[in-house]
Order: structure tokens, then sequence, then C-alpha cells
């Protein structure tokens, strides 16, 4: 079996556009992987194409010498275009082993530690911005079946929040809490907005609440800001989006900077990579939680690792997604009680539509995180795609 073609496709998403990666083969079997890299998806998809003239006639079936090659071969290594584009290329070689022996990916990485795994939502307040109005979507949430919610409270706020924006935040912390009661874990999402004091003081001020986490309370950039901050304060810290490499992650171990961590599957290098950070985090007995905001063919992977790991603890999941998601794939989810099933299906499970795609063609956005419509990341004609029998 050899490598014919590698395309990127992109699909605009409302809040980003999704990238995907289809791997051809000269003998008609397939691959797809996501490596939707938000706000340079036009970069990310002119590094696949590059992917393509190294690659072809390829034996796609030997993933870890393809992913040591592509490593190698650019000489100023890391960094999230050359690893994104690798995480999507990475997917779709695991997609064509499985379809070709006929068995779901976990079976190749490990075999099933569950066949369920338990989920938070992300996106479930849109486009709530007081503290009432996500009170109110947090309650549509929990009866969805979301046993976890994760949100930005911080509005605009960058590096310092003035006394008047704290007291709002903390406000919509307690007025989902109390709209949800005990049940459902509380995620505080940080976005990398805090420098050091600042992150400091909201994390005392959250410990008021249950708070599973602060999540990327500091900018990714300085690993020992955010040791920082998780010595300093009482409540667990959340991290790992924005690191790119095994390598990066050895000394954000080392340096001890987070309780749970992050890795995206479509950021870091892909499935391997992500399953060779987790056993670094296992040996560190810190529980692992993919970072996945993004597309269908993410989830699909990321559910394959979440299956297969050990010290696999909650994945992130997008409550509600464009209308046109079940258009542009053959996605099947089961989301009951808080738990997303694990498919049986050969290879990653999922394939795209890609006449469906071209009808939903690159759109310009830009970084919403500091202009104050963070909440603004869902159409208001967005809906469930998975299926919940409840």
């Amino acid at each position: 079996m050899k490598i014919s073609q590698i395309k990127p496709l992109i699909c605009h998403a409302y809040r980003t556009n999704w990238v995907f990666v289809v791997v051809m083969t000269d003998e008609g079997i397939h691959g797809v992987g996501e490596a939707t890299l938000e706000y340079r998806e036009q970069t990310v998809a002119e590094a696949i194409r590059e992917l393509d003239r190294n690659l072809r006639g390829k034996d796609p079936r030997n993933i870890e010498a393809i992913w040591h090659e592509t490593y190698r071969s650019v000489y100023f290594r890391g960094g999230p275009v050359l690893m994104s584009a690798l995480s999507g290329l990475e997917m779709a070689l695991w997609d064509i082993k499985g379809k070709a022996l006929g068995v779901p990916v976990y079976q190749l990485i490990g075999g099933l530690v569950r066949d369920k795994v338990p989920c938070y939502a992300n996106g479930w307040f849109a486009p709530a911005k007081t503290p009432d109005e996500f009170a109110a979507k947090a309650k549509e949430a929990q009866a969805m079946g979301f046993t976890g919610l994760k949100w930005d409270p911080f509005g605009s706020a960058y590096l310092n929040i003035s006394k008047a924006e704290l007291r709002q935040a903390l406000k919509c912390v307690e007025a989902v809490c109390e709209a949800v009661g005990n049940d459902v874990e509380i995620l505080i999402e940080g976005h990398g907005r805090f420098n050091v004091a600042t992150a400091v003081r909201i994390g005392h001020a959250l410990e008021d609440y249950d708070i599973t986490w602060f999540e990327e309370p500091v900018p990714p950039e300085n690993f020992d800001a955010l040791a920082e901050v998780k010595k300093r304060i009482r409540i667990p810290v959340a991290a790992g989006e924005r690191v790119f490499s095994r390598w990066d992650y050895q000394r954000f171990f080392k340096l001890n900077c987070a309780d749970f961590v992050q890795p995206d599957l479509s950021h870091v290098g892909g499935i391997g990579e992500v399953k060779k950070i987790a056993a670094q985090a296992e040996a560190n007995h810190i529980a692992i939680c993919p970072h996945n905001p993004s597309g269908p063919v993410a989830n699909a992977a990321t559910l394959q690792v979440a299956a297969s790991t050990p010290n696999f603890h909650l994945l992130e999941t997008m409550a509600v997604d464009v209308p046109w998601r079940k258009d542009i794939c053959n996605e099947k989810v089961s989301f009951v009680n808080g738990l997303m099933t694990i498919p049986e299906l050969p290879g990653l499970g999922i394939d795209l539509n890609e006449d469906a795609i071209a009808e939903h063609p690159y759109e310009k956005r830009d970084l919403r995180h500091y202009r104050g419509d963070l909440t603004d990341i869902r159409p208001e004609n967005a809906q469930s795609y998975f299926k919940n029998p409840q």
C-alpha cells in the first residue's frame, strides 16, 4: 500500500474553520484526520500540501517512521503549524491502518480500558452575557445530561482584572453553581489571560466554590509562572493545550505545572504523541483530560485515545455545533448520562463528505477572547450532533 495523495479540506464552522486532512492510497483505502488551527487555518492547510510532495509513495502503515521523517525534515521544528499539520496526517494514517485491519484504532494503541468516557461541556453558554443568562443556559446543559460545565467568565480582562470585573465574574460562577447544584462539576477557563498576581488573586477568590479546576490561568509561554500560580492557590490547575511536543511536556512535568494535563490531538502531533504524553503524565500520577473543542474528526480520534489510556479522566465536548456538522461527515456519537460511547467501527469510525464541505468554504474569523464577545461562538440554529436517548 502506498500514499497517492495528501490534501487539506477547509470547512467554515462559525467561530473558526475546521481543517481536515485526507490521505489517499493506491489500494483505494483513505484516511481522515483533523488539523484545525484556529485563526491560522489557511497556513496549516498549506503546510499539509507541503507534506504531500514528500510522502507520496510511502507505506501509510509505517506511522512512526513517517512521523519521525516528517518531523526531522523541518529544520525549524515544533510550533503550532508544523505540529498541527503533522497531527492531522498522523490521525489519517491510523485511520487507514485501522480500516485495512478491520479494527478500531484503540485496538492498535493498547486495547480497550473503557467503553464509555465521561464528558464535560464547552460552548453550552452561547450567547449568555449576564449571570442570570449563564444560569439558564447551565440548566439547559444539565438537562442534556452534562455533568461538567466549563466556561470563561472574565469578559475582556487581560493580564489584570478590576474589582468590578472580578465581582461580575464571581457572580456568574455563583449563579451557575446555584443553578446546577452539587451534581455538576464546575471548570473555570482562564484562556491564558492573567499575570501571576492576578491569577493568584482569582484562584483565592474561587476557593469559595467547589471548583474542579482553574484552566490556563497565565499565558502559556512561561511554565515557571504557571507552576508558581499552582503552588500559591488551593484549587486544582489544568493546562497544556498550547504545549506542542512531548519534549516541551518534559519540562512541564518536571516543574509540576498542573494537576490535569490537556494535550490537544490536533496540535501536539496526533494520536501516538498523546499516548506518549499520557504515559509521561501517568508516571507523575497526573490525569489526562484532552483539549477537544474542534471538529468531528478530532473528536473521533480523541475518543480512541480516551478508550485506551488508563489515566484518562475527562473529555472536553462541545455541547452544540453548527447544523451542517451532520452533513459534512457520517459522525455517529452516542451520549447518555454524561458518557460518550466509544464507537466500534474500523479506523477512527468517521468519514467526510467533501461535496458538503465545499458548500461551507473558508470564512475569515478573528480571536474573540479579549473583545468581550467570547460567548458568541455558536449560531442561533446550533444543535446537538450526538444521539441522546434521554
